[in-house]
């Protein structure tokens, strides 16, 4: 089996780590600037690399995780821990709420 790669590109890696359901969908979100690596908006063929840090929206919801591995390959479901991790101080759920969200209603 051969090595893991160092670097990957930004689409590919959303798609196999399970953030987007085709690499057509995760590569209109980089395109529309809803996935952003280290507060830049960048390009889909960006390649990425072990503890970068991304940041990307997905309906209402803004997440951010940290790279934590690098696999190329849609497996079956992974390990919480094998390819993303929250950022140290993110909220238990990964996401921050929109400065304009409401309250939900009682």
């Amino acid at each position: 089996m051969s090595d893991p790669p160092e670097k990957l590109r930004l689409d590919k890696w959303l798609w196999a780590a399970r953030f987007y359901k085709t690499r057509s969908l995760a590569k209109a979100a980089i395109e529309g600037g809803k996935v952003r690596l280290d507060g830049q908006r960048v390009k889909v063929s960006r390649e990425i690399g072990v503890n970068d840090t991304l940041r990307y929206r997905q309906g209402r919801d803004e997440r951010e995780v940290v790279v934590g591995g690098l696999s190329d390959q849609r497996g079956g479901l992974p390990k919480p821990d094998c390819c993303s991790r929250r950022p140290p101080g993110a909220s238990p759920a990964g996401r921050r709420k929109p400065p304009h969200a409401r309250p939900p209603a009682v």
